[in-house]
């Protein structure tokens, strides 16, 4: 896998319990394979908080702008029914540890 230039990470909380959400995760994650320059995407639980998240590593700007553009990116609080809007924060990768 090449360097990652873009990360994306989303955190929100559902009214859906858990085993809804990993029911919705396993539905939409042909659609995330599918996508072009999406390099991984690591799905996350803060059990003490409640909050799940969103790890995605894009290896292109222009990939992720595409996602921005898509309704897969469009559904997430629907489809995860969350608490309000969920949290994005978009950051530029400028070092990676290990190649």
């Amino acid at each position: 896998m090449a360097n990652a230039a873009i990360m994306l990470r989303v955190k929100f909380k559902s009214q859906l319990p858990l085993e809804d959400v990993e029911k919705i995760i396993e539905n939409r994650a042909d659609d995330f394979r599918a996508l072009v320059g999406l390099q991984q995407k690591y799905y996350l639980l803060n059990r003490e908080t409640g909050v799940y998240g969103g790890l995605y590593l894009w290896e292109s700007k222009d990939a992720f702008d595409e996602y921005l553009q898509s309704e897969l990116r469009a559904t997430i609080a629907s489809a995860y029914q969350t608490e309000g809007d969920p949290d994005i924060e978009v950051f530029e990768v400028i070092k990676t540890l290990r190649e």
